[in-house]
């Protein structure tokens, strides 16, 4: 009878953090694949949301169970390495319409895969971030 409890509880946890993360990820944000580098092949890509912040784009998973957001890029450190298309075993998960970008920013190295829509609105939240010499310094 306890282990049946138990599981009744375990249950309901997994039940309300799937619809508190369905909940999070209905708020919106953009479609994207990403993928955490180094990968081999056309493994590791994850399909999910990006939301841009003032300082940070962040990655939710549509598969996970977190609470918070599964990868987190710094925009003021953001540097777009590389541009290609789709390559590969890739084209099972995307479509020539998909452009792949390698992104960097001092913590790690990514590639996100975007439609055009998405990669000129990512494009412009990269371009658009104020310079190291103009933020205010704490003090």
């Amino acid at each position: 009878m306890a282990l049946l409890i138990i599981l009744v509880l375990v249950l309901v946890g997994l039940g309300l953090a799937s619809l508190y993360r369905l909940l999070m990820l209905r708020r919106g944000g953009t479609a994207a694949i990403l993928r955490v580098l180094p990968a081999k092949g056309g493994q590791g890509w994850r399909h999910g949301l990006i939301r841009y912040g003032e300082d940070q784009l962040v990655f939710y998973k549509l598969t996970s169970l977190r609470f918070g957001a599964d990868s987190t890029i710094r925009r003021l450190g953001i540097e777009v390495v590389d541009r290609r298309g789709p390559v590969g075993d890739e084209y099972d998960i995307m479509t020539d319409d998909i452009i792949v970008i390698a992104v960097s920013d001092g913590d790690g190295s990514y590639e996100l895969a975007l439609d055009r829509g998405a990669l000129a609105a990512f494009l412009s939240w990269v371009e658009s971030r104020p310079s190291e010499r103009i933020r205010r310094r704490p003090g």
